[in-house]
């Protein structure tokens, strides 16, 4: 029963839970930038190199592709032909540029939060020892004559 305990006193650390949290919206986060990439970058992109560019597109096919089997990623891999998919490769490296981006202007943001954030008061200066001493030692006499 030791162990469960300390596996709980673990679990319910304040880093845990937070590291937790960050991990859910950061896929949920991921998701949003997935289609920021495919529905928002990718087709300016493809407009502005004058054509319909879908990355997806670009990809070689490693073996011996059947008679019939259309040449997009999708059908390839259902055919089971190996391919080379390095357009898939360069749209997943937008996205991991695109991700590191906003998460870099995230944490500038909340550092500059942070440092606009009023400081708290400072705390009083402890009193000095030999006051301590003295009502310590006022405390043993009031204790000693009631």
């Amino acid at each position: 029963m030791g162990m469960l305990t300390e596996f709980k006193t673990f679990a319910m650390k304040g880093n845990v839970m937070d590291l937790a949290v960050g991990v859910i919206i950061g896929g949920a986060f991921g998701k949003i930038v997935d289609s920021l990439v495919g529905d928002v970058v990718m087709p300016i992109v493809s407009a502005l190199l004058g054509g319909k560019l879908d990355f997806s597109s670009f990809l070689v096919p490693l073996g011996k592709v059947p008679d019939g089997t259309a040449m997009t990623l999708d059908a390839l891999k259902k055919a089971g032909v190996p391919v080379f998919a390095y357009g898939n490769f360069i749209t997943v490296a937008i996205n991991f540029i695109l991700l590191a981006f906003i998460i870099f202007m995230m944490i500038k943001m909340m550092n500059r939060w942070k440092d606009e954030a009023p400081a708290a008061p400072a705390a009083p200066p402890p009193p000095p020892a030999n006051e301590v001493l003295l009502a310590e030692i006022r405390d043993i006499l009031k204790t000693r004559n009631a």
